[in-house]
């Protein structure tokens, strides 16, 4: 199978950007057979918000969200921002308290994450993951 790539260019929008993402997630999984409402599919789901909230929150606003399925059986969400800074996580807080929780799920529910550096005229960076494709049920 070839990589399929979907892109949504956002511009640096948060007003309704996470729905708006987690919308046009959906829809390219369910195109690419995902089954809805299993538990790859609201994993995939959660990790997209989070990524897109964290751009939100500490970047500005996302510039653009591109999803990438194909050979080897994975999918890579990527989330570019205009902030040149990596995540990082933040000091250990209350763990009942809201915020901060962001990488702990990356680092728990995605097969691998990390962040790229942009080159060229524009400074930022792209925060990427990657999901195994669920194995479908007999």
């Amino acid at each position: 199978m070839a990589e399929q790539t979907r892109r949504l260019v956002l511009g640096g929008a948060t007003a309704g950007v996470v729905t708006r993402c987690r919308d046009f997630t959906r829809q390219a999984l369910a195109d690419w057979s995902w089954a809805p409402g299993t538990e790859a599919e609201e994993d995939a789901l959660l990790l997209v918000s989070e990524l897109v909230t964290n751009a939100c929150l500490h970047a500005g606003g996302p510039r653009e969200l591109v999803l990438r399925y194909g050979p080897g059986g994975r999918l890579r969400v990527e989330v570019t921002d205009d902030s040149p800074e990596p995540p990082r996580p933040r000091p250990q807080r209350d763990r009942a308290r809201p915020g901060g929780h962001g990488l702990v799920l990356l680092n728990r529910l995605a097969q691998s994450w990390g962040s790229s550096p942009l080159s060229g005229a524009h400074p930022g960076k792209t925060v990427w993951l990657e999901l195994p494709t669920p194995v479908p049920e007999p």
